[in-house]
């Protein structure tokens, strides 16, 4: 991302500025606004969510003051503010896509079915899409990437969110002729499949994050998709169901990552993995066949090889979310997206015992979680991607806890879009 500096700089000084839209504005919607009000050359024109004083907040936090925004619900006044430099505020998702002066739209919503909708109307309006909701992405992106390429527009993932930081890693060793062998991310919590919103709910007022969005991290969920979207981009798979989840030091990484017969826990390289004890950050696990290589990596103090760390100690979610919404609309250039068809799906599991009529609720919930598998094996078992359920998902069959559940498990809710999108994504992938 070098010299992004220095065009946002030209665009600020020609009066210019990339007009952006953010749809949702919770923490990470909150962050990137105030985020974009200390860049040069963009601007977060609109923001958008269901509870329309979040978007107010968003902006109040970030230094707007009230006679430079307005509150709207229809699309005809959002342009007609919009030209007249207003920011926009709205809990009408439409305006996020459809706005005139709007280049792109970031959903930072983490919902699949919600960033299914601005994902289809963004590229359906030709706009630039940035993806602050993995959980959309694992499920239908090599769709909507498809969809965006054939309209012309960038489809993306974000910066700053593990997936795109790991890519960074990845894309730099590659480059540089590296055999990248390992990547992967750190897990700073606790892995407790029990977990819910009830259980979580004080640590999350505490924290003053939704119990719901917590009970993601702790149940393992947010980090098997998150790995699956760094499978989908680099071919990379995971070594057995759900990754090892080793425990380590960055120091410890080269020698825990190697071949069981090389004294490691791997059963092959080309994985994806995640490790509790080096969040928060990701990294790749790189070698060289070149003797002078591996001296000099071992004089710059890297380690006795063959296996070198390179580590990255941070991701900045959606304060880096901005950099990904500049490459899309000045470079033409995407952050992160699925190389083809599904390498990865992140697949559902029974959270409890459940029966049959009973509903399921999806991510972050009481009912299910979720756990990377490889697409091919997914595929294979009719293993359902978790990703499709909602609160209208139904049981056929009573499961036990930590039971596999297959599609045929399951009545879909087929008044979903992004049921009918992945159906759709299943007759091209």
């Amino acid at each position: 991302m070098l010299g992004i500096n220095y065009k946002l700089r030209a665009l600020e000084e020609r009066g210019e500025k990339i007009m952006a839209s953010i749809v949702g504005a919770g923490q990470m919607g909150k962050g990137m606004v105030s985020q974009m009000m200390l860049m040069k050359g963009i601007k977060p024109a609109v923001v958008v969510d269901i509870n329309v004083e979040s978007a107010v907040r968003a902006y109040k936090n970030a230094g707007v003051q009230e006679d430079d925004y307005r509150i709207v619900s229809s699309l005809s006044e959002a342009n007609q503010w919009m030209e007249q430099g207003k920011y926009i505020i709205s809990d009408n998702a439409e305006i996020a896509s459809k706005a005139n002066l709007i280049d792109v739209a970031v959903d930072a919503t983490g919902v699949p079915e919600v960033g299914a909708k601005v994902a289809i109307e963004s590229i359906t309006n030709k706009k630039h899409i940035v993806m602050l909701n993995v959980e959309t992405d694992i499920v239908i992106g090599p769709l909507l990437k498809k969809l965006a390429d054939n309209a012309g527009v960038v489809y993306t993932g974000s910066a700053g969110d593990e997936p795109g930081s790991v890519k960074e890693l990845y894309d730099f060793a590659n480059a540089l002729g590296f055999e990248v062998k390992v990547i992967g991310k750190g897990k700073n919590n606790k892995l407790d499949f029990d977990a819910n919103p009830d259980s979580v709910l004080e640590e999350a007022t505490r924290r003053g994050v939704s119990p719901k969005m917590l009970t993601s991290f702790k149940d393992g969920t947010k980090t098997m998709v998150e790995m699956t979207a760094m499978s989908n981009a680099t071919g990379y798979i995971p070594d057995i169901r759900g990754g090892h989840g080793a425990s380590g030091t960055v120091e410890e990484l080269p020698q825990l990552f190697r071949l069981k017969e090389e004294g490691g826990i791997l059963n092959q390289y080309g994985i994806v993995d995640f490790v509790n004890g080096v969040a928060p950050g990701v990294f790749v696990i790189v070698s060289s066949k070149l003797p002078e290589v591996n001296h000099e990596m071992q004089y710059l103090s890297m380690g006795p090889g063959p296996n070198y760390v390179l580590y990255r100690p941070y991701h900045l979610c959606s304060l880096e979310t901005p950099l990904s919404v500049v490459l899309a609309v000045l470079d033409k250039q995407p952050t992160i997206v699925p190389m083809g068809g599904p390498v990865s799906e992140t697949v559902t599991v029974a959270k409890k015992d459940l029966n049959a009529g009973q509903k399921l609720d999806g991510i972050g919930g009481y009912t299910v979680y979720g756990t990377i598998e490889r697409a091919e094996v997914a595929k294979t078992m009719g293993a359902l991607p978790l990703g499709l359920v909602n609160k209208n998902t139904v049981l056929k069959q009573s499961v036990k806890k930590g039971d596999l559940i297959t599609y045929d498990m399951v009545a879909l809710d087929q008044d979903s879009l992004i049921v009918q999108l992945r159906k759709l994504q299943d007759t091209f992938f």
